[in-house]
């Protein structure tokens, strides 16, 4: 089988009212009907939303409130067109016009001859063209998509949802409603002979001589279906030759198995002391190239597929200490348990047809860099493109994959409607045998918190879930599936001990005390869904916000910051930790800054329950379209929030934690609060811990040491003293850990002896001094788009604390990555700070940031909390 894309054709779109283009001249006048739009240029994958816009027919829907006048759009009828060529293949038996993605409903015609219909975002539609082009050297393709189905948003009923559309498209509360319309993946020709593999299987396990434990042996298991293409044929003896090739490109097992048509080939590969693959921060993940051909009677070759698998094996366990009637939550690879440090991810783009591979990587990129080992695919998202799962291969990102579907807040109930049980069966079954080959893949899920009553998760007992797991025992019977998620007795987090199993929540910081009191306490076993609010910089704020919304504002009193995050007001609790908020860069600063302390002690938490608690997943990584405030850490321009690198900071192989059950000190009290250490591999570990004052003066000194961690949270005695009486009231704690090369790592908390406005002192901190020292740079010019990388002092030169040093590049023209963000200073006290800046390059609606203009040079500057 030949694979042809047909994206880089000369696409073009036009609009119609309902019914019009069936109906194509008046009924009363005979003359033809135009439609609404003229034909323009169109983006194939992409979505109508963005051609509209490119050709000036809407405004950027992304700024202001402008996506309230795109609402026509998913109320028109769309034509797409475009002339292929017949391909150059004299001896095909069959060629297939293949869409991977048709978004939602469409008929597709060649000619105007009417090829079919099709419905479903998931299931590919392949139509056979064999004969029209025997007939024809050039094919007009017309694909007609009807206006979008009026589905569930975020508030309605599971129960009465009827399709397998993306519903955070109808609005969610990290999102609008912009519904998308369009070929949002690729569209090709398969070229066939006579025979050609259908579904292929690849499964991997590993095996132990039992009379030498060293002698490993990693198998790999590959089934496949033969399927005859071209009619009656007899009955023919075909030849699968199979190529395995490890990590370095050297050759492992080639063999060679006679099949017939209709069989289904079963091929054990065995591979002597393999390479194994692990997590992110578990190992590597060598991947293994698999080509498989086949071969008919004379030696012609029919078909070849090349896949690529890693080695491991894959099991589950109950949790330590779990309750008989718990679900098996904790992830076991190659015998070891593996903690999940996870992040729940939404579409990358509202209009996600115009996702970019570019904004993927830039996704795992994040990801990895912040010790992140899961990410969770909500099942009221998308399944995301082939090109994601093999970036997770890669880079050790084990994937928790949904199907599509989703709570609704009026009833949560899985939909039983058989038009919706037929489309979810269909996407399954494609999901499933189009993603069970990748080593990443960790977990299935029925999908987003469904409840067959209010607080009460579904379980298998479903009739929608039962036919779910029935498909995953069939088609991927090696990977648990759970119900959904949340699962067990309750969904969300509670007080009472017993009752959470796999929990979500909560998405707000619960104030001081409660936050710290509800979190550090409880005894879940798996987070798999919590967050805290932030909002977005004055960077990106000001990218779709016009000027007279750029200052601080409750939801209440802003239609256009509802527009972009009503469910997220922080405005009340950064006044109420910080005062009033005199401008928007302050008010930014702070809600980071609490955004980030509320994760950070939710993660450590959990951390410190490993492996009783088996997995934090947060919510969430990013946002499809750029709210003013939200949960994401990080924000649709792929700017990452402070929270972001206090995640990356807490997920560390070695970190220290404190436990403490609130922010406010008391003058004259003592301050117990228990010194966890959490790392894997380390047999000794010495660090200090200091308590200061904004001048850097050292309150108290301690010496921690603890033998052998054993990857669980080791309790490394009591940091203990007495609080002092101070003028401006804010205490600092801070542990300090020599990382040899690596230089030192730390843990940082403030805490606050004021009655009231805890963190108000720190907006009265106007002594630092920052200074910047541009050490060395240099630039990499490995492909078309440069790297730039530079090497900074910073130092403190002045008489007070400086708070969260961050670095940020203006320019606009470049990705920035830095070893360390929002890390304090002391005074007298320097850092050196590595940046990374690479050439933007995104399409779709990032386009409009300048991303490919890669000439002059990064302007990379420092801020610190109080910067101005």
């Amino acid at each position: 089988m030949k694979e042809i894309l047909l994206n880089d054709l000369k696409w073009e779109i036009k609009g119609y009212w309902p019914w019009v283009p069936l109906k194509g001249t008046s009924m009363e006048l005979g003359q033809e009907l135009m439609g609404v739009t003229d034909w323009i240029p169109a983006t194939v994958p992409g979505g109508i939303h963005y051609d509209l816009y490119r050709h000036g027919w809407i405004a950027h829907p992304y700024s202001d409130l402008n996506s309230l006048n795109c609402e026509w759009v998913e109320n028109r009828w769309w034509v797409y067109r475009t002339t292929l060529s017949r391909p150059p293949c004299q001896s095909a038996a069959r060629i297939e016009l293949v869409f991977q993605g048709l978004d939602y409903e469409a008929a597709v015609y060649a000619d105007n001859l009417m090829l079919g219909e099709h419905k479903g975002m998931y299931e590919t539609a392949i139509f056979d063209v064999t004969d029209l082009l025997a007939q024809r050297e050039t094919l007009e393709i017309s694909v007609l998509l009807k206006q979008a189905p009026d589905e569930m948003g975020q508030i309605g009923k599971t129960s009465a949802t009827f399709t397998q559309k993306s519903r955070f498209n109808y609005k969610w509360d990290f999102s609008t409603r912009l519904v998308n319309v369009g070929i949002w993946d690729n569209v090709m020709l398969r070229v066939h002979q006579d025979f050609s593999f259908g579904e292929i299987s690849v499964t991997t396990d590993t095996k132990v001589d039992a009379h030498v434990s060293e002698d490993m042996t990693g198998l790999i298991n590959i089934q496949a279906d033969i399927n005859l293409i071209a009619g009656s044929i007899e009955e023919q003896i075909l030849t699968v030759q199979i190529i395995c090739t490890d990590p370095d490109g050297s050759l492992q097992v080639m063999k060679s198995i006679p099949v017939y048509n209709g069989d289904v080939l079963q091929a054990e590969l065995c591979i002597p002391q393999p390479q194994l693959w692990y997590p992110n921060g578990y190992g590597e993940q060598p991947l293994y190239t698999l080509e498989l051909k086949l071969l008919a009677e004379d030696g012609t070759e029919l078909d070849l597929r090349h896949l690529s698998t890693g080695i491991r094996k894959l099991e589950y366990r109950h949790n330590e200490g779990s309750p008989v009637d718990a679900l098996p939550y904790t992830v076991v690879i190659n015998g070891e348990c593996i903690y999940m440090k996870g992040v729940n991810m939404t579409p990358l783009d509202h209009l996600y047809g115009n996702v970019t591979v570019e904004q993927y990587e830039m996704m795992i990129r994040l990801m990895k860099a912040a010790h992140i080992n899961l990410v969770r695919i909500w099942g009221g998202g998308i399944i995301e493109k082939t090109t994601f799962y093999d970036m997770c291969d890669a880079n050790g990102i084990m994937v928790w994959q949904e199907f599509i579907q989703s709570s609704s807040g009026v009833d949560n109930i899985p939909s039983k409607q058989p038009e919706f049980l037929e489309l979810l069966h269909k996407t399954a079954c494609t999901a499933l045998c189009d993603k069970r080959n990748h080593v990443s893949l960790t977990i299935w899920s029925g999908g987003n918190e469904l409840m067959s009553e209010p607080n009460k998760p579904s379980n298998y007992s479903d009739s929608n879930l039962a036919m779910l797991k029935g498909l995953v025992e069939r088609y991927d019977p090696g990977r648990l599936f759970l119900p959904t998620s949340a699962s067990g007795p309750v969904e969300y987090i509670t007080e009472e001990k017993g009752q959470g199993h796999d929990v979500h929540g909560h998405w707000k910081y619960m104030g001081n005390p409660y936050h710290y009191e509800l979190y550090g306490s409880n005894d879940n076993m798996l987070h798999s869904e919590f967050g805290v609010d932030g909002l977005s910089s004055i960077k990106s704020l000001s990218k779709f916000l016009s000027e007279d919304h750029l200052n601080p504002v409750s939801m209440e009193n802003s239609v256009v910051w509802r527009h972009h995050g009503e469910w997220w007001d922080t405005l009340s609790r950064e006044e109420e930790l910080f005062g009033s908020m005199k401008d928007l860069r302050q008010f930014s600063v702070c809600s980071q800054w609490i955004q980030a302390e509320g994760i950070r002690f939710i993660l450590e938490s959990n951390l410190r329950r490993k492996f009783q608690n088996s997995g934090s997943i947060i919510w969430q990584l990013n946002e499809p379209w750029p709210n003013v405030t939200c949960t994401n850490l990080v924000d649709y321009y792929g700017e990452t929030k402070m929270a972001y690198h206090w995640v990356k900071q807490a997920f560390r192989p070695l970190h220290v934690s404190l436990d403490y059950r609130s922010l406010q000190l008391y003058p004259g009290s003592r301050f117990q609060g228990p010194v966890y250490v959490h790392s894997r591999d380390v047999d000794r570990i010495e660090f200090n811990a200091e308590v200061l004052d904004a001048s850097g003066r050292i309150i108290h000194r301690q010496v921690f040491e603890v033998e052998g961690t054993d990857d669980r949270a080791v309790s490394a005695g009591m940091l203990d003293f007495t609080v002092p009486e101070l003028e401006d009231t804010l205490v600092f704690i801070r542990f300090s850990i020599s990382e040899g090369e690596r230089g030192r790592q730390e843990s940082f908390y403030v805490f606050s002896t004021s009655k009231e406005r805890l963190y108000a002192p720190a907006l009265a901190l106007e002594g630092g001094k920052l200074i910047v020292q541009h050490e060395e740079s240099w630039q990499e010019m490995a492909s078309e788009a440069g790297s730039w990388k530079s090497r900074y002092r910073i130092t403190n030169a002045g008489s007070e604390v400086l708070l969260h040093i961050h670095a940020e590049e203006s320019s606009n023209r470049y990705w920035m990555e830095a070893d360390e963000q929002f890390f304090t200073l002391f005074p007298g006290e320097s850092r050196t700070v590595c940046i990374s800046c690479t050439s933007k390059r995104a399409g779709g609606f990032l386009a409009q940031e300048n991303y490919h203009i890669n000439d002059g040079q990064p302007e990379v500057e420092f801020l610190s909390f109080l910067t101005v």
